[in-house]
C-alpha cells in the first residue's frame, strides 16, 4: 500500500468505481500529494468501512466536501483494454459495471503469505539408533541436496515416520524450498513437433495470424485426435518469439496434468495456471506478473480472461463449443464471447478450437466472418472409431439392467484382449429418483423442485442443484414402511454395480465430478486412465472433454437418447457434441476403437449424423431450423427470470413486468411462465422469453423495458441472462 506517494500535484477529483452491484461511480476528492490516474487501485471510504475501487474518471474540480480518497494500493492498475471491457461487457449483459469490475478486481487476501513449501537436507551426525529404513533415507539424501519430503521418503522406500525421527534426531534439517515461479519463460525452439501437412499448412495460417498483429478470429475444426493442441502451440510459439502474452481458455476440467505435460514437452516449463484451485497468493504473485508482461502464458478458466496482460498477442480458447464457459450466475457472460471482444479491444488474433463447434461458431466461419482452419483427418493416419447403433428395442437388457448383450459382449472382447473400455452415461450418482413401493412417495429437494438424486457412494441424497444433502432412510418417511424404497433409473454408480457383476475380474472405476476430492482427485485419476491402470471406465460428460487415452478402443454409450427429448433448443447440438466427443476417445492410440451407442430410437436425425459420420449432414439440418425458427444465431434471446421467496410474489411482479414490455415490430416477448425448475433454492421462479431479429438493439430495449418497469420489492429479483444458454 502507498498511502503518501509523493507524485506532485495532487487535489482535484476522481471517479473511483466500486466491485459491488452497482451501475455507477462515485466522487472523491484526490488529497494533496497524491497523483491518480484512471485504472489506478484505490482505497476509499464507502458506508461504515474502506473498500477497494478502481478510478474510472478523473476531473479537474475542488471535491468540496467529498471524501477523500484514502491510498493508493500497491496492486498492478487496470490499463484502458481491460477498463473497456468491463465497460462492454456490463453493456452487452445488463449487468451492474460494478459486478463486471468483481471480476477483474481481485485484491489478495490480508496478511496472508503463501505458505512456504518445505525442504530435507542431510545436516548433522547419524542418530545414535541406525536401523536399516534410516540409512536408506540417510544414503537418499547424500549430497546436501535440498529434497521435498516425500520425493525423499518415496525415494528411500520408506515412511514420513523415518523422515521425521531422523528430524528430530537433528540428521536432518527442515528448510524451505525456493518459491516455484508462477510463470517461467517458455522456450519456443525447445522441442519442435512433427507435424503432417495438414497440420503445418494451419499451423503457418494460425502464426501468420499472430505476426500480422491485427485482431481476427479463427475456427480451428478437427475430429478428435488430429493434433488441435499441437497446432495452435506453433501460434503461441510465435507469440512467445515476438515476447507477446498468449491466454489459452479452457474448461477448469480440462486444465489436467496431461495437458500441463503436453506444454511442457513443447516449451520446456509449464505455463502460468489461473483457476479455482490457485491459492490467493500464488495469484497475486501470478497477476502481477501478468501485468509486468513477464508471464507470457496463461492457461486458465474463464475467470482468466479479465486478467491485468501487458501484451496480450493471442487468445485461445479451446473446446469453444462447451456450456462451461457460460457463467450462471451473478455477471451472466459467455467466456467464449467475450474472449472475441477483449480481442477485439487488444488487436489480437482469436482462435476458437473444437471437434464439434457450436452452431453460433459455424455459421461465422460458414458465412465469412471467421477464418475456417480444417483438420480433417487423424495425427499419423489413425481411423476414426467405427460407430454402431444398439437398438434396445430388440436386444434389451435384462430386468434391472442397463448394459445390452451386444454391449456386454464387445466389453468382454475388449478384456480379452487387454484394452479398455469406456461407458459413458451423463447422470451422476446411484438413481435420479427414489420412491417407495408401497405408497408411492418421492424423494423431493425441500428447496428446489427436483428429485433428490441417490448417491450410495455418500450414503445420501443430493439435489444437484442447491447442493442439499440428506441422508437416505431404511423406510418411508410417509408411511414408514422398512426397506421398501425403490432406486429408479440409473447413475454411473449403479452403473458400475452393474459392471462389478458382470466383469468382477475387471480393474473398473467411476468418474464423475461430484466424489470428494474434487479437481485434483479428477486429475490425479485421469492421468491413471491414461496410463491404463484401469480396464473399464465409468463416467460422465468430463469424460468427454479433450482426453486423450492411448489404450481405450470400445466406447459405449448406455444411453444415447438422454437430452434428445429436452425442451432447450440446443437439444440436438449438445447431444450431437457430447456423442461426437465420447465416442472420438476410441481409437487414438496404435489400434483402431469403435463405440456402440444404446438407443430406444435409431432413426433419430442425430444418431443417424452420428453413425454416417458426416457432421455436415447434422451442420446442415440444424442450420436450416434455426433459421427458420429465427433462433441464435439467426435471431437474438434473452431471459428474465424472476424469483421471490413466495409464489404470489414472483408471479404479480412477472405479470407486471408483461403489461409494460411495449413490445415495437421485431421484437417478442413471451410469458410469464413458471420456469421448469419452477423453484430452486427456496426461490419461487417465473421466466420471460424475449426474442429478437439480429437487426433489433436488445440491448437497448430492455433497458427502456426494465426503466419503466415496477421496482421490485421485498424479496422480488429480476435476473436478465443475454443469449442464454440454459432454459431451466
Amino acid at each position: 500500500m502507498d498511502g503518501t506517494r509523493q507524485d506532485g500535484g495532487g487535489g482535484g477529483t476522481v471517479e473511483v468505481l466500486i466491485p459491488l452491484g452497482l451501475d455507477q461511480a462515485y466522487s472523491y476528492k484526490v488529497p494533496p500529494g497524491l497523483t491518480l490516474a484512471p485504472g489506478d487501485v484505490v482505497l476509499v471510504p464507502f458506508g461504515p468501512r474502506e473498500t477497494a475501487g478502481v478510478v474510472w474518471e478523473t476531473g479537474a474540480g475542488s471535491g468540496g466536501n467529498l471524501k477523500a480518497v484514502a491510498a493508493r494500493l500497491d496492486m498492478p492498475p487496470l490499463d484502458p483494454a481491460l477498463r473497456q471491457l468491463v465497460d462492454w461487457v456490463a453493456w452487452y449483459t445488463l449487468a451492474p459495471k460494478g459486478s463486471v469490475l468483481a471480476l477483474a478486481l481481485r485484491r489478495p487476501p490480508e496478511d496472508k503469505p503463501e505458505r512456504p513449501k518445505l525442504g530435507i537436507r542431510l545436516a548433522g551426525p547419524p542418530p545414535a539408533r541406525m536401523t536399516p529404513a534410516r540409512a536408506r533415507a540417510i544414503a537418499a539424501a547424500e549430497g546436501g541436496l535440498l529434497i521435498g519430503k516425500s520425493a525423499l521418503a518415496e525415494a528411500a522406500s520408506v515412511s514420513a515416520a523415518v523422515i521425521d525421527s531422523l528430524i528430530d534426531a537433528g540428521t536432518f534439517s527442515v528448510e524451505a524450498l525456493p518459491q516455484e515461479a508462477v510463470a517461467a519463460r517458455p522456450d519456443p525452439e525447445h522441442q519442435q513437433p512433427a507435424l503432417s501437412p495438414d497440420q503445418r499448412a494451419v499451423a503457418d495460417a494460425l502464426t501468420g495470424m499472430v505476426r500480422e498483429r491485427a485482431w481476427q478470429v479463427a475456427l480451428l475444426e478437427g475430429v478428435t485426435g488430429s493434433g488441435k493442441t499441437e497446432v495452435y502451440f506453433e501460434a503461441v510459439a510465435e507469440a512467445v518469439r515476438l515476447g507477446r502474452q498468449s491466454l489459452i481458455l479452457m474448461p477448469e476440467i480440462a486444465l489436467t496434468a496431461q495437458f500441463l505435460d503436453r506444454f511442457e514437452a513443447r516449451f520446456g516449463v509449464r505455463p502460468g495456471l489461473w483457476h479455482s484451485g490457485v491459492s490467493g497468493r500464488r495469484r497475486e504473485r501470478l497477476q502481477a506478473a501478468i501485468a509486468r508482461g513477464e508471464a507470457l502464458v496463461v492457461a486458465g478458466a474463464r475467470s482468466a480472461l479479465f486478467l491485468p496482460y501487458a501484451d496480450l498477442g493471442l487468445i485461445i480458447v479451446d473446446e469453444e463449443h462447451e456450456s462451461a464457459y457460460k457463467q450462471e450466475d451473478g455477471v451472466t457472460y459467455h467466456a467464449r464471447d467475450m474472449a472475441v471482444v477483449r480481442g477485439r479491444i487488444e488487436n489480437a488474433p482469436v482462435v476458437l478450437a473444437s471437434a464439434t463447434p457450436s452452431l453460433e461458431t459455424r455459421v461465422n466461419a460458414e458465412r465469412g466472418r471467421y477464418r475456417h482452419l480444417k483438420l480433417p483427418e487423424r495425427y499419423g493416419g489413425r481411423s476414426l472409431p467405427q460407430l454402431g447403433l444398439v437398438d434396445l428395442r430388440r436386444d434389451k437388457p435384462e430386468r434391472g439392467r442397463w448394459i445390452s448383450a451386444a454391449l456386454a459382449r464387445a466389453v468382454a472382447a475388449n478384456l480379452e484382449a487387454g484394452e479398455q473400455s469406456l461407458l459413458f452415461l451423463n447422470r451422476r450418482g446411484y438413481a435420479p429418483l427414489t420412491l417407495c413401493r408401497d405408497c408411492g412417495h418421492r424423494f423431493q429437494c425441500p428447496n428446489c423442485s427436483a428429485w433428490l438424486v441417490d448417491h450410495r457412494f455418500r450414503r445420501a441424497l443430493v439435489c444437484h442443484h442447491c447442493g442439499h444433502v440428506e441422508r437416505r432412510p431404511h423406510e418411508c418417511p410417509a408411511c414408514h414402511k422398512p426397506e421398501s424404497l425403490a432406486a429408479c433409473g440409473p447413475g454411473v454408480e449403479r452403473l458400475a454395480e452393474e459392471v462389478a457383476t458382470l466383469f468382477p475380474q475387471a480393474r473398473g472405476i467411476v468418474l464423475s465430478s461430484d466424489f470428494p476430492g474434487g479437481t485434483e482427485r479428477l486429475k490425479t485419476e485421469l492421468m491413471a486412465v491414461a496410463n491404463g491402470e484401469f480396464d473399464i471406465v465409468i463416467g460422465t460428460q468430463l469424460v468427454a472433454k479433450g482426453h486423450n487415452f492411448p489404450g481405450m478402443t470400445l466406447v459405449g454409450v448406455v444411453d444415447a437418447d438422454l437430452g434428445l427429448t429436452s425442451g432447450d433448443p440446443r437439444a440436438a447440438e449438445r447431444t450431437f457434441q457430447a456423442l461426437r466427443q465420447v465416442t472420438g476417445r476410441a481409437g487414438r492410440g496404435e489400434k483402431p476403437g469403435r463405440a456402440l451407442l444404446q438407443t430406444h430410437d435409431p432413426s433419430h436425425p442425430v444418431l443417424q449424423a452420428l453413425i454416417s459420420g458426416d457432421p455436415e449432414r447434422f451442420y446442415a439440418a440444424e442450420t436450416a431450423a434455426r433459421e427458420a425458427a429465427g433462433l441464435p444465431p439467426f435471431g437474438r434471446l434473452a431471459a428474465l427470470i424472476v424469483s421471490a421467496t413466495g409464489q404470489a410474489e414472483a408471479e404479480a411482479h412477472a405479470r407486471a413486468l408483461a403489461r409494460c414490455a411495449e413490445a415495437p415490430a421485431g421484437v417478442a416477448v413471451l410469458g410469464p411462465a413458471e420456469a421448469p425448475l419452477a423453484i430452486l433454492r427456496g426461490r419461487h421462479r417465473m421466466r420471460l422469453i424475449v426474442g429478437t431479429g439480429r437487426e433489433i438493439n436488445l440491448q437497448a430495449y430492455l433497458r427502456a423495458w426494465l426503466a419503466r418497469a415496477p421496482r421490485p420489492k421485498g424479496s422480488v429479483r429480476v435476473a436478465v441472462d443475454v443469449d442464454p444458454q440454459s432454459f431451466l
